[in-house]
Order: C-alpha cells, then sequence, then structure tokens
C-alpha cells in the first residue's frame, strides 16, 4: 500500500473540531505526562552492518511502489471513535470502505452512535477526506520521503512478529501535514510497521498537543493499516483520543497473494 502518512493529516486536522465540541461534563482526562502512543517494551539492538538510512529510505521506496502496483483492490470493515482517556465512546462510526486501485475509495456507513454534532463535524469529515486524497483532489504532499524527511538509523527492534529497523524521522520543513518521530520498517519487506510521532507545526491555539500511533499489518503479501491511535490534549478540555481500527480485509484482484509477495521481494 502507498507510503501512508497522507493518511495521517486526515485525522489530525480535524481534531481541532473534535476538541471544540467535546463538552467539559464528567471527570476530566488524567494530567499525566505518560506518552501512551509511544515506546514498545522489546529491546533496541544495534543495527545490523551495511544497513543505513539511504538504504532504507532506497529500499522503502522501491519496495512501496512494486506493492502498490500489484493491489488491485480491497474492502475492510472500519471503526471511528472519539473516546476520553477512560474509554468512555464519545462518538462512533462503523462501515465498509472500499478501495479499487489506483485512486477510488467508498465508504458505506453501517452503524453510528453517540455525539451527533462530532459525527457530522468530525468523523464524517474524516472519512470525506480520505475518499478526497485518494482520488487527488487534495494535493498536500505528505508522502515519507527524501524531500518530505530526513532519516537516522537508531537501532533494531522487535514489533510483535516483525523484525523491524527504527528510525528516526525528522520533517525538513514545519508543516502540520508533516510530522516528528520514529518509524519501524520490516527488515525483509522493507514496509512500515509502525509510525508514532507528532505533528511537526502546532496544530491550533485549542490543540496543547496531538501524539498519533499508527499501526500496520501484512496481508497476502501487502502491507494494510491496522490500528490509528491519536492522543490529543484540548485546552481546558484534557484529552481525547482518536480511534480508528481496521479489520476483515478481503484483498480483490488476480495478483494479491504469490504474486504480490514475489514483486514485493524482487
Amino acid at each position: 500500500m502507498a507510503i501512508p502518512l497522507s493518511k495521517i493529516r486526515h485525522f489530525l486536522v480535524v481534531l481541532i473540531v473534535i476538541g471544540t465540541m467535546m463538552n467539559a461534563t464528567g471527570a476530566l482526562a488524567r494530567e499525566d505526562d505518560d506518552e501512551k502512543n509511544s515506546d514498545i517494551t522489546t529491546p533496541l539492538d544495534p543495527p545490523r552492518p551495511g544497513v543505513n538510512a539511504t538504504l532504507l529510505f532506497t529500499e522503502l521506496l522501491t519496495h512501496n511502489e512494486l506493492r502498490n502496483n500489484a493491489l488491485l483492490g480491497y474492502k475492510e470493515q472500519r471503526t471511528y471513535e472519539v473516546t476520553d482517556m477512560a474509554g468512555k465512546v464519545r462518538a462512533q462510526q462503523s462501515g465498509q470502505m472500499e478501495y479499487h486501485a489506483p485512486d477510488k475509495k467508498a465508504f458505506v456507513t453501517t452503524s453510528e452512535s453517540g455525539s451527533g454534532v462530532v459525527r457530522h463535524l468530525a468523523l464524517r469529515p474524516l472519512i470525506a477526506s480520505e475518499i478526497e486524497a485518494a482520488s487527488g483532489k487534495q494535493h498536500h504532499d505528505t508522502s515519507i520521503t527524501p524531500a518530505n524527511y530526513t532519516f537516522e538509523l537508531v537501532g533494531e527492534q522487535q514489533v510483535g512478529p516483525y523484525r523491524c529497523y527504527v528510525v528516526q524521522a525528522t520533517p525538513k520543513r514545519p508543516d502540520k501535514y508533516l510530522f516528528e518521530g520514529k518509524v519501524w520498517i520490516d527488515s525483509e519487506d522493507y514496509a512500515i510497521v509502525r509510525i508514532a510521532g507528532h505533528p511537526a507545526k502546532k496544530l491550533s491555539f485549542w490543540i496543547e498537543r496531538a501524539d498519533f500511533v499508527r499501526e500496520y499489518q501484512r496481508i497476502d503479501g501487502f502491507w494494510l493499516p491496522k490500528k490509528d491511535e491519536t492522543f490529543v490534549t484540548v485546552r481546558l478540555y484534557g484529552k481525547k483520543i482518536l480511534i480508528i481500527d481496521h479489520q476483515n480485509y478481503d484483498l480483490t484482484g488476480a495478483r494479491k497473494n504469490e504474486e504480490s509477495a514475489q514483486n514485493s521481494d524482487n
């Protein structure tokens, strides 16, 4: 699948809407400094000899292009939620997202609950924004490329079943559509397994901090989103969480299995 940061901006830019629409009823979020999005507990080991940031960038771009060319489409069950730090769901929207290469996405809602205001002013525009971006109607360049980021290789780490190179990604300009943080890259497929960071530029007066994690999973030789979490600290109202769950993928197209996996490894 495409190098993913074009998607991260969609849920970052609606945080201001979520923040200003969430009321302050009930207990405020816990005011701790723990970054819930952050570090994996497995040890960070030194990188193996012969691997450097330039090589990782090259392999990442090459393998992503091969996977993009091989993927013809998919369907997935997706759930969007806004919760507080205690886990109480404030708004939820679920449905089926369908993708057809190279640039068609469609979402059909199957259930909704919680605040209608948050769903109308935040979740629905968030979904529409992703669909517009897939069609090329939005032109912000947010891809993970040397034009936008520098990489610093900091080590290797186990992330679930995946052995990963860990790099520090630094944006080349202060842009709210870019991020600063860490990227975990699978050492065999050269695919992004995990990203954790925060926007490269302050989003607004109301959003004091926004930290996100995006996780990926390998399905039939392709790497597709698994879960997104954004932890946002809203001025006066404390912390809220935006969660996007991706489940039950059904890949379509003749090249979804052995051929695509071989292409990814060439």
